[in-house]
C-alpha cells in the first residue's frame, strides 16, 4: 500500500509540475499563437510552421524614454519597464488581443478585429493619465506613449534555426504599423490609423477622427493615408479638434494639391483656435517651409 501510495504521490507531482511547465510556456508563446498555426502544444511547434492571416497590428512606445531612462539604474529601468508593461498588457488580452513582443519599452500587439485593437489604445491611454497622476511626484515629466494601428496581411509562425527558435510575424504591414506609431512624433498625435484599418472599424460613430492625410512614413517608398483617433486627448483639446476639423481636413486637402498659401490660411486658422493642435503646428510649418 505504502509503495502504491508513492506512486499516486509521484504522479501528483509529475501532474503538477507539467501543469506549472505549460502555464510557463503560455507566458512566453502566447496561446493564440499556437491556435493560429493549429498547435495543440509548444511541443507540437516545428520550424518554418506558418499560416497567412489577415490581423490589425499595435504598435505602441513611450516618447523620450532614452531621455527618461538615463536618469535611472540598470534596476530602476527594469523596474519600471515591467511595472509599465504590467498595466498595458492585461488591457490588451481584455480587448481580444495578444502581445507578440516587448522590445524594450515598446509593444507590439495583433488582434482579429480593429475596433479591439482601437478599444485597446484608448483604455491603455486612460490607464496612462491614471499611472501619471499617481506618479507625478517620482517622474522627471509626464510619461507620453505613441501608438499606430494598421491592418494587412502577414504571416505568423516561427523562424530561427533548430537550435533556437522563435515565434514572430513577418509582413511589410508589421513594419508599417511600426511607421504608422513613428508618425504620431511629427503630428503630436496619441494615436494615428491607417486607411485600412479604418476601413474595418465598425464602430466608427463612438470615435473622434479627423484626416491627418497622405503622408510618407520613414522607411516606406509609397505613403500611407492616415487618420488620427483623439478620444484620448484632454476634453478642451478634444472640443477644439471638433469644432475645427472641417477647416483642418480642407487645410490637409489644399496641403497635398500644393496649394501652400491657401492650405497655409486654414492651418493658421486652427493653431489659433487651439496653440495646442500639434498636427496643425506641424503643417503649418510645413506650409512655410513650403513658401519660403
Amino acid at each position: 500500500i505504502f509503495f502504491i501510495y508513492m506512486i499516486i504521490q509521484a504522479l501528483r507531482s509529475s501532474i503538477h509540475m507539467l501543469s506549472k511547465t505549460n502555464s510557463s510556456y503560455d507566458r512566453f508563446v502566447p496561446h493564440e499563437f499556437l491556435s493560429y498555426l493549429n498547435k495543440q502544444s509548444i511541443i507540437d511547434v516545428e520550424l518554418n510552421d506558418n499560416v497567412e492571416k489577415h490581423m490589425t497590428i499595435l504598435f505602441s512606445d513611450i516618447r523620450s524614454f532614452t531621455s527618461l531612462s538615463e536618469g535611472m539604474s540598470p534596476q530602476e529601468n527594469f523596474q519600471f519597464i515591467n511595472d509599465y508593461l504590467g498595466i498595458m498588457g492585461p488591457i490588451i488580452r481584455h480587448n481580444n488581443g495578444f502581445i507578440d513582443k516587448y522590445i524594450g519599452d515598446a509593444i507590439m500587439a495583433l488582434f482579429d478585429h480593429t475596433d479591439d485593437a482601437v478599444n485597446a489604445s484608448l483604455e491603455m491611454l486612460d490607464a496612462l493619465d491614471e499611472y501619471n497622476q499617481k506618479n507625478i511626484s517620482s517622474l522627471p515629466h509626464e510619461l507620453k506613449i505613441g501608438i499606430g494601428i494598421h491592418r494587412g496581411k502577414l504571416r505568423l509562425g516561427t523562424i530561427g534555426e533548430h537550435g533556437r527558435m522563435d515565434g514572430t510575424v513577418i509582413s511589410d504591414a508589421v513594419n508599417l504599423a511600426s511607421r504608422v506609431e513613428g508618425a504620431t512624433k511629427a503630428f503630436g498625435a496619441y494615436c494615428l490609423i491607417s486607411e485600412s484599418a479604418l476601413y474595418d472599424i465598425d464602430a466608427k460613430e463612438k470615435l473622434d477622427l479627423r484626416l491627418i492625410g497622405d503622408v510618407k512614413v520613414k522607411g516606406k517608398v509609397k505613403s500611407v493615408i492616415l487618420y488620427e483617433v483623439y478620444n484620448g486627448d484632454a476634453t478642451e483639446l478634444k472640443a477644439l479638434k471638433n469644432s475645427s476639423m472641417q477647416t483642418f481636413e480642407e487645410g490637409v486637402r489644399l496641403f497635398q494639391m500644393r496649394f501652400y498659401d491657401k492650405a497655409k490660411v486654414s492651418f493658421s486658422e486652427c493653431v489659433e483656435n487651439a496653440p495646442d493642435d500639434l498636427a496643425a503646428q506641424h503643417y503649418l510649418n510645413l506650409c512655410e517651409e513650403n513658401l519660403s
